[in-house]
């Protein structure tokens, strides 16, 4: 393998889906600046994500709707016409 093409800063960071509150911790090399006590009573660096597995429609079967950045308001402001 090829030296120096891989990060050297894997460590354990919380994932939180802020639609509902669903949270996973897995190994990766994310930038945080956030920190959240876990189940097991030690601190992790945390990751905010507006959609995961458990609340995108494709996987729940469910239509939700999720405008966390406000999308449509500016789309219908930017093209509604006077």
């Amino acid at each position: 393998m090829r030296e120096g093409i891989h990060p050297k800063n894997y460590r354990t960071v919380i994932f939180k889906d802020m639609s509902n509150e669903y949270m996973f911790m897995t190994k990766s090399t994310v930038d945080t600046k956030e920190t959240i006590k876990w189940e097991d009573g030690n601190e992790y660096p945390l990751f905010k994500l507006e959609i995961t597995h458990k609340s995108h429609p494709f996987f729940t079967g469910q239509n939700m709707f999720i405008d966390t950045a406000g999308r449509i308001d500016k789309f219908k402001k930017r093209y509604a016409k006077k």
